[in-house]
């Protein structure tokens, strides 16, 4: 019944699926919008692949961060993220695609833009994790893969998709202060992850000494 009721409260609101399908929408009115002033020549796409670039920021950030958030602050955002954390993961998924094309285009058909070997390999092996990550954010790939190597897969591919960010904002950050909100942004994740991880390391070591006395 509490179930039941859970769900009749959250129906019609921001939930599940819906999400993906707002962020998608989000996603085709900036495009849209960004195009038409910037144009669809090399400035526009230009702005494209930097905008993306933080929608997904904020997209991975909100999934990286929820289970943690929840713990040092549990009020109804956090709870909602985590709650929504899969569809967040989704989106973010559905952002950097967006993200990839613009890049194919600038590169391969438009060639004004260059990426050197390392970005190739290194940027290639984060969008690997996005699509293996994506494949199996479904219940059944849980049972399919088992826990044990689900999780693996899921952390140390969150973990390498956070490195890829912060290698890409932390530098340009130290030359231009317009990347400085966002590289706070990615640190941040980290932070709250491992204050939170600290906490329950600690309450975890509190709880055979509260027994004992």
């Amino acid at each position: 019944m509490l179930y039941l009721r859970g769900m009749r409260q959250h129906s019609g609101s921001l939930e599940g699926p819906r999400i993906i399908g707002w962020a998608a929408l989000a996603l085709a009115a900036m495009t849209a919008g960004l195009l038409a002033i910037y144009g669809t020549g090399e400035p526009g796409i230009r702005v494209m692949i930097r905008a993306t670039a933080r929608t997904s920021v904020v997209l991975f950030t909100a999934a990286f961060t929820a289970a943690a958030a929840v713990r040092l602050w549990p009020r109804p955002s956090t709870k909602w993220m985590l709650r929504n954390r899969r569809y967040l993961g989704l989106s973010f998924a559905a952002s950097h695609a967006v993200h990839l094309a613009f890049i194919v285009y600038a590169a391969a058909i438009a060639g004004f833009l260059e990426i050197n070997a390392v970005t190739i390999v290194f940027g290639g092996l984060a969008y690997v994790f996005i699509a293996l990550m994506t494949a199996t954010s479904f219940d059944g790939a849980v049972a399919w893969l088992g826990r044990r190597r689900w999780q693996r897969l899921h952390t140390i591919g969150a973990y390498y998709i956070w490195f890829i960010f912060l290698q890409s904002y932390a530098p340009r950050a130290l030359e231009s202060i317009a990347y400085v909100p966002v590289t706070l942004l990615v640190v941040g994740g980290l932070v709250v992850r491992l204050v939170a991880r600290r906490r329950s390391v600690r309450r975890e070591m509190a709880q055979p000494q509260a027994l004992a006395t």
